[in-house]
């Protein structure tokens, strides 16, 4: 996975922005109002290589580098939240694999047939009986039997988990491994049995179709990445889930602005002259969304750096401490952003059918906090400040 400006980064940012005007933005609302997933714009993503773009050229992918795809994230988080996180989320899993091939023929052989059919693939991390904790699991690979294993995962919420193609999925090594001796096993939807439990009617990101699942599988063992969980949680998701979902919500917070701006200016219009409250008040959400977007911004230069020259550097104490710092601010400020447009604009920003609406930016930002619970990250920072040597 590239960490510097590629050839195909432009390709995918023109792609991004295509989709996000032609098919994200138009279907949002109808998305958002029938929590359904949203078909128009991630068949777009797959007409224009969208998903393969983070693959490397070697593997025939787009080579884009992570802040092409992060600009992409941004560009349709704009315009519709719950297409963005789809592709958020299905970017970190190919990012994941990118970077812990460590060789594996399997691996890049699947990586090419996510080029050639543009496979989207899901995340299995969160499970019952874990208490949120991603970095224990309950599910176990079971003993090989002639190159064959099994796992069966009870998972609270997979996010697009009836449509993905493919699944990266956190079990415990062996029946008898700890639980935090993790590995990742990914598994095509063919070799998986997906019980969906419950439903999926939430306050925001309702088009991400996440209700919860048993998923039971059985598959080669060549299909675990034999990286340990630990490692790649460090390297690759936690700080690329971090960077990516952040630009996500930046997405979702500046169109709230612009909503309000135009708000702002359309009144200026009728009352040429005449001094406006609104636009004192959008003076001051300018400085809140700009704090949001300096944080958004030097968190991607910092994992660019990392990941190219240091990546031992991203195990560190302070660079977990840096990232997870990058979550929670980035998910407490966007609500602040929505929030502000609310009030800029008042009742034609609170009610759904106007130009000006924000509701569903803010019901769409409040997910974030939940998104690894910040209440969660605080406390694993607590332990964490307690032996840093440097933050």
């Amino acid at each position: 996975m590239s960490v510097a400006v590629t050839a195909g980064d432009e390709a995918l940012t023109e792609a991004a922005r295509r989709i996000a005007a032609e098919f994200a933005a138009p279907n949002a609302d109808d998305v958002d109002r029938n929590a359904r997933f949203p078909r128009e714009a991630v068949e777009a993503m797959r007409e224009a290589g969208v998903l393969s773009s983070l693959v490397p050229t070697a593997l025939g992918g787009g080579g884009a580098s992570v802040a092409a795809a992060a600009e992409a994230c941004f560009e349709l988080g704009r315009s519709c939240g719950a297409s963005a996180m789809v592709l958020a989320m299905h970017q970190i899993q190919i990012g994941c694999m990118v970077n812990h091939l460590d060789g594996s023929a399997w691996f890049e052989d699947y990586l090419r047939e996510v080029v050639a059919e543009q496979r989207l693939v899901a995340s299995i991390t969160s499970e019952v009986g874990t208490g949120g904790d991603l970095g224990k699991s309950v599910a176990a690979v079971s003993e090989p039997a002639d190159g064959q294993a099994s796992f069966e995962k009870q998972a609270p919420t997979v996010s697009y988990g009836e449509y993905a193609d493919a699944f990266l999925t956190t079990v415990r090594r062996a029946p008898d491994a700890d639980g935090g001796d993790q590995v990742l096993v990914l598994t095509k939807r063919e070799q998986m049995e997906m019980e969906p439990q419950g439903t999926w009617d939430p306050l925001g990101m309702r088009g991400t179709c996440s209700p919860g699942f048993v998923a039971r599988a059985s598959f080669p063992t060549e299909q675990i990445l034999s990286t340990p969980f630990a490692q790649i949680s460090n390297e690759s998701m936690t700080p690329l889930s971090h960077v990516l979902w952040s630009h996500v919500w930046l997405g979702i917070a500046t169109d709230a602005f612009d909503r309000a701006r135009a708000f702002v200016r359309a009144a200026a219009k009728r009352k040429p002259g005449e001094p406006l409250p609104a636009a004192i008040r959008l003076s001051e959400l300018m400085s809140e969304l700009s704090l949001l977007r300096a944080e958004v911004s030097l968190a991607l230069e910092e994992y660019g750096t990392l990941i190219s020259s240091d990546r031992a550097k991203l195990s560190e104490m302070a660079t977990i401490l840096r990232f997870n710092n990058l979550k929670i601010a980035a998910s407490e400020q966007a609500p602040v952003v929505c929030q502000g447009a609310m009030a800029v604009g008042g009742i034609v920003a609170y009610k759904n059918d106007t130009p000006f609406s924000v509701g569903r930016h803010l019901r769409d930002s409040m997910s974030a906090c939940l998104m690894v619970a910040n209440e969660r990250i605080h406390k694993t920072d607590a332990s964490l400040l307690l032996i840093a040597k440097e933050v």
